[in-house]
């Protein structure tokens, strides 16, 4: 994890840290405590800052005159069961990391609540950049191929480990990967009567599971691979850790990369996209050849159901966002963050489907 600085306005908002809000305040000296027990090298005094950025297991910056550290944590209070699990992060990075694919080095993970009140894991703080724009402002017109290459080699990267060698067979279920995303977000689309049901998404709900392509396979998926979930070297297009594997799991590579090349059909003001941009003149690009360079690298000839891909990546977007519309509209999701996404619920549907049009 890195407090990154970078140029977009959004940057303001996500980057850095403040000190740790009143309701994410934990015993700090336990924590030293725990630290000087389980963390070579470890040496106080210790000082506790917390990242701005909107992560949904709270995220500290642990600072010593030596050196720096972030701290994942499931949030205080009660939650759902399965959600915010911090030992799967934990447990993902520490066998990646072994095989010298970007993420940061785990120190420790701690499964006693009694320490600072939930489970939490200590890694290492890596110093970089991060985009939270997908245009890459700040980078000369010249260099922006390499990054975009560099992100591209990470993902393909992450798709050609295999998952049983690591250890991580596991860490999700093998096989059926689309027929049980599909079953689950149009489940959970239909469960909501508050936030209303639209004519595009009955039509991707009775679509999708009907039109899922051949083939099976199965490798780890990050799950969130964008450009703002990566910190980059200091001055050099590389990436050095991926960060943010709440959502990783065992999946359908394809999955997971026509969500991260689904930027090119997002609009940039809803995630970090690509959507209306001029690639021509900043360089950067198409979507054609994004996708041949992963097919390269993955020893693939082409994706021959592409448009059935980012449909369902749209279609699983376009539930999340159902869902937090009917949290708005219920009161019990009243942050603007919630509401600019209920907003921006019926144009993701749009987005899903066109795509959807695309492959009949």
């Amino acid at each position: 994890m890195s407090a990154p600085s970078n140029d977009a306005l959004t940057q303001d908002a996500n980057a850095g840290t403040t000190p740790v809000r009143d309701a994410y305040r934990f015993d700090e000296a336990a924590l030293a405590r725990w630290m000087e027990g389980h963390v070579d090298g470890y040496a106080g005094p210790l000082t506790v800052e917390q990242f701005k950025g909107g992560q949904s297991n709270p995220t500290y910056k642990l600072i010593t005159p030596a050196r720096s550290y972030v701290l994942r944590r499931k949030p205080p209070g009660a939650i759902l069961k399965g959600a915010h699990a911090v030992e799967r992060e934990a447990r993902v990075l520490g066998a990646l990391h072994g095989t010298g694919f970007p993420v940061a080095r785990v120190f420790g993970l701690c499964t006693d609540d009694a320490v600072i009140g939930s489970w939490f894991y200590v890694m290492e703080m890596v110093e970089g950049r991060i985009f939270w724009d997908a245009t890459f402002p700040g980078v000369a017109r010249e260099d922006r191929p390499a990054y975009f290459d560099a992100m591209n080699a990470a993902i393909a990267r992450l798709h050609s480990l295999d998952y049983r060698a690591l250890g991580l067979e596991d860490y999700g279920k093998p096989g059926n990967y689309f027929a049980r995303q599909i079953g689950r977000w149009a489940e959970q689309y239909r469960g909501d009567a508050d936030a209303g049901h639209d004519a595009d998404m009955d039509a991707l709900v009775e679509w999708l599971p009907a039109n899922i392509p051949a083939g099976d396979d199965t490798g780890i998926v990050h799950g969130d691979f964008r450009c703002d979930n990566m910190i980059f070297h200091p001055t050099e297009p590389r990436v050095i850790a991926v960060l943010d594997w709440e959502l990783s799991t065992l999946g359908h590579p394809l999955a997971d990369f026509a969500y991260h090349a689904m930027m090119y059909q997002m609009p940039p003001d809803i995630v970090a996209g690509l959507g209306g941009a001029d690639l021509v003149a900043l360089n950067i690009p198409d979507e054609a050849s994004y996708v041949a360079a992963y097919c390269a690298r993955t020893g693939r000839d082409e994706i021959a159901d592409w448009d059935f891909y980012v449909a369902f990546n749209f279609f699983r977007l376009a539930a999340i966002f159902h869902g937090i519309r009917g949290r708005v509209i219920r009161g019990t999701a009243a942050s603007a963050h919630a509401r600019e996404r209920a907003a921006a619920y019926p144009r993701v549907v749009a987005l899903a489907r066109a795509a959807m049009e695309r492959c009949r």
